[in-house]
């Protein structure tokens, strides 16, 4: 396992802060967490989200795709201000409150409503790194991500653990990624966390991500 060695300043404490107040007070409105303790918002999402900053090369451009509350994106910007994030979900209500909370916390970034399928199909091979937490299983999720990524680029995947390696072969194949390395952390609450780096070592097809849905209804 690795150390969580994550260093939050009083600057970033007080930006973590704010972030966190405006999360719990929206939340009935927008319906963005189950967690609605402030220590635990600060371990499950926070510092959950923070782990991904050791796979994300310096000055990436990084594309957070089903964003929902801001994770793990906005919280890898406040680390780390030498990214530049891009934010994208389906529903309009959580953009808006992602456009919102990085006003408050004062950090740039783009937001783009829209089905990550699409999105992908305007945006391809346009960013360094695509990324992604809680939004499907390993081999969907890579599909949805793929086509955003640069060749050479990266898909950092948040995972508990690895046991969905496997079954994402067959979508490594297809979509021209190599898985590369992994890093494997525990929190203070003891739940683990594994974050999967796949390489993009070839052009995905244009046929990525498939349209209609099936990317869940018949995952590759």
């Amino acid at each position: 396992m690795n150390n969580i060695d994550i260093h939050i300043d009083d600057t970033l404490r007080a930006k973590l802060d704010a972030y966190c107040d405006f999360l719990l007070s929206e939340n009935t409105k927008y319906n963005l967490t189950a967690i609605t303790e402030k220590a635990e918002v600060w371990q499950k999402h926070f510092v959950d989200s923070m782990l991904g900053s050791v796979a994300i090369p310096f000055g990436a451009t990084v594309c957070d795709v089903g964003c929902g509350a801001g994770f793990p994106s906005v919280p890898l910007k406040l680390l780390r201000e030498d990214i530049q994030i891009t934010l994208v979900d389906s529903l309009a209500k959580r953009v808006e409150f992602c456009r919102s909370l990085c006003s408050i916390v004062k950090i740039p970034a783009q937001f783009f409503h829209e089905r990550a399928e699409d999105f992908a199909k305007s945006h391809s091979e346009q960013f360094d790194v695509a990324t992604a937490r809680a939004v499907a299983p390993l081999n969907i999720l890579l599909e949805y991500t793929a086509q955003i990524v640069k060749v050479n680029g990266a898909v950092v995947a948040y995972k508990t653990d690895m046991s969905e390696l496997d079954g994402a072969q067959n979508a490594c194949n297809a979509l021209g990624l190599r898985f590369e390395t992994h890093y494997d952390f525990v929190l203070d609450d003891g739940s683990r966390r594994s974050i999967l780096v796949f390489r993009k070592v070839t052009h995905t097809p244009k046929t990525y991500p498939r349209g209609q849905n099936k990317p869940r209804k018949q995952p590759l």
